[in-house]
């Protein structure tokens, strides 16, 4: 579609289609709020191969799912894969690595490594949901069924209940971790808490939007966030705003332009990491004149 051709009439054509998009937009907002907030732990603990490796192992769960029903017989609900092995990825990864005398990063690289390749490997034996399981690796998210949106939704007011609850002892445990052990907080189970968080979210919207976007949400809308340099809570509020702009904005660019829904939203994603960062370009830029 040419840019030009997005005219009252397209938008018209859009709201009387609404009830198809409203799931998937709703859905791809929800997922890019949540993990946008999550986001910003990523980041600053340095845990952005742990999205990628997690965001993979869920692809590689939903891809299982349908082998177990195709060649097996047994009903799995891709969903229910999906959040299986992102959940046992997150724990796989939270195990200390010095005891198979492994680097974090090299742990992390295997694992990233493995569960793509076990991906496509799984996606070529089952060719009847091959188209499935490119939009599980890619995102292609046009639509989105009713369960994957409820799965969603439910998921990440569960999380943002938890962690805005227990905002200040989460943020304290992962950004000064001696602090928090002589004040008695229970790091190691805030820890859990937070990877399982990410891996429950990871989980749901990989499922639901793909596997490209939801790295995307959980790493870019964080980046662009810390670029300005504000304190920690509104940090947090910016980044959850940016991956709710990218998951909307960035479908309805794919509708209105015709393009991939899961290569708009990362696209979208990174332009406001350039966005953030020319702002701050300009706000030194400020400083400096002042000065």
């Amino acid at each position: 579609m040419d840019p030009q051709s997005v005219s009252p009439s397209s938008w018209a054509q859009f709201w009387d289609a609404y009830e198809l998009f409203r799931d998937p937009m709703l859905c791809a907002l929800i997922a890019g709020s949540v993990l946008g907030f999550l986001g910003v732990y990523v980041v600053l603990r340095r845990m952005v191969f742990v999205s990628a490796a997690v965001t993979q192992s869920a692809g590689l769960g939903v891809a299982l799912a349908f082998f177990a029903e195709i060649h097996l017989g047994l009903h799995v609900d891709p969903t229910v894969g999906a959040v299986a092995l992102a959940l046992v990825a997150t724990m796989l990864l939270m195990m200390d690595p010095a005891r198979l005398r492994l680097t974090r990063e090299s742990l992390l690289g295997l694992a990233y490594a493995f569960t793509g390749g076990a991906a496509i490997l799984v996606g070529d034996r089952i060719s009847q949901e091959a188209h499935d399981i490119q939009g599980i690796l890619f995102g292609t998210a046009v639509l989105v069924e009713r369960p994957q949106l409820l799965a969603v939704a439910w998921a990440g007011a569960l999380i943002l209940f938890i962690h805005l609850w227990w905002f200040r002892g989460l943020t304290f445990a992962s950004f000064d971790r001696i602090g928090a052990h002589v004040q008695g907080l229970p790091v190691r189970m805030l820890d859990a808490v937070l990877m399982i968080s990410i891996g429950l979210m990871v989980g749901v919207s990989a499922r639901a939007l793909g596997a490209l976007p939801v790295f995307a949400f959980s790493i870019l809308s964080a980046l662009a966030a810390l670029m300005l340099d504000l304190r920690l809570p509104w940090t947090f509020l910016l980044s959850t705003l940016a991956g709710a702009i990218s998951g909307l904005g960035g479908y309805l660019f794919a509708y209105f332009y015709n393009f991939p829904v899961g290569g708009s939203q990362t696209v979208l994603a990174t332009a406001i990491v350039a966005l953030a960062f020319g702002v701050r370009g300009v706000k030194q830029f400020v400083t400096r004149s002042r000065a």
